[in-house]
């Protein structure tokens, strides 16, 4: 993590990146344990934790806002999705189809947040030419 306010968006932009890996790996987990009885699928919630720390002040500027969030509290909670429900007699609730989806689109996702911070640090250096 770099401590200055040039880089609050790629800080944070870093933190929604490693949010979206750990939904991946627990995404990979939920395909692994498709036919495991009893499992139940497990999901991250990274982005009601930013929108959370963003609404701090809505009378604030985007800059204001990203200047303010404190990033050792943005800690993405893993949750299980649906616990009481199961469509399966077998108690799991995985479905691989669904699964497949979620994986493509958080992959996505995830491109698009490293292309992002890419284009902070270009626009970085041609600030410092």
């Amino acid at each position: 993590m770099i401590n200055s306010n040039a880089y609050d968006y790629i800080n944070i932009l870093d933190k929604a990146a490693d949010g979206a890996w750990l939904r991946n790996e627990a995404i990979a987990n939920n395909i692994a344990n498709v036919d495991t009885p009893g499992y139940k699928r497990q999901d991250i919630d990274f982005e009601s934790e930013l929108r959370r720390a963003l609404k701090n002040n809505r009378y604030q500027t985007v800059d204001e806002k990203v200047d303010n969030v404190i990033l050792d509290r943005l800690k993405p909670g893993t949750y299980r999705d649906h616990e009481m429900f199961s469509y399966r007699l077998d108690g799991n609730n995985v479905d691989i189809d669904t699964e497949n989806v979620e994986l493509a689109s958080n992959q996505i996702r995830y491109q698009g947040l490293i292309d992002s911070i890419t284009q902070e640090f270009t626009n970085l250096k041609a600030v410092m030419k």
